[in-house]
């Protein structure tokens, strides 16, 4: 939230009705923009930031140090196809996780690692063996933890 400078005593009640307002938001992480929430067969939830435009599905993970224990990050492709993914510039070892149009998963890449070399011709593929609409990446041994298997089905 972005506050300008506000002065006098009307202007200290209005902060503090904003700063109130701003406080009285939902708990629940899914109201931030752009989070799906994702949940498992066996009923844990990932909150995903998710990923739509060509710039978003292109960056995905790329830069960051870490990734929050119950986030992952929700890839949806206008529509099924075989798609790859790397791990050029990401810095986090990732659980990948493809599903098809009814949120089957078709294909995982588990405990991938990141790829460390400065040139992105020089990175792996993964995936891209069956078509696919989404891919959800968390954290390496999350899919693992949680039992999830090729046919298992997520909700979101």
């Amino acid at each position: 939230m972005r506050i300008s400078a506000v002065s006098g005593a009307g202007g200290i009640v209005i902060l503090g009705a904003a700063l109130f307002v701003a406080g009285c938001g939902s708990a629940n992480i899914t109201d931030e923009l752009d989070l799906t929430q994702v949940t498992f067969p066996n009923g844990v939830k990932i909150n995903a930031e998710t990923m739509r435009s060509d710039v978003e599905l292109m960056r995905g993970l790329m830069f960051r140090e870490s990734l929050p224990a119950g986030r992952g990050m929700l890839f949806i492709h206008p529509k099924e196809n075989t798609f790859h993914y790397w791990m050029y510039q990401t810095k986090i070892p990732l659980d990948m996780i493809w599903m098809d149009s009814g949120r089957r998963i078709v294909e995982m890449s588990l405990d991938t690692p990141p790829c460390t070399s400065s040139s992105a011709k020089e990175c792996p593929n993964y995936g891209g063996n069956f078509k696919s609409k989404y891919v959800l990446e968390v954290n390496a041994g999350v899919a693992r933890k949680n039992g999830l298997k090729t046919g298992d089905t997520l909700d979101f």
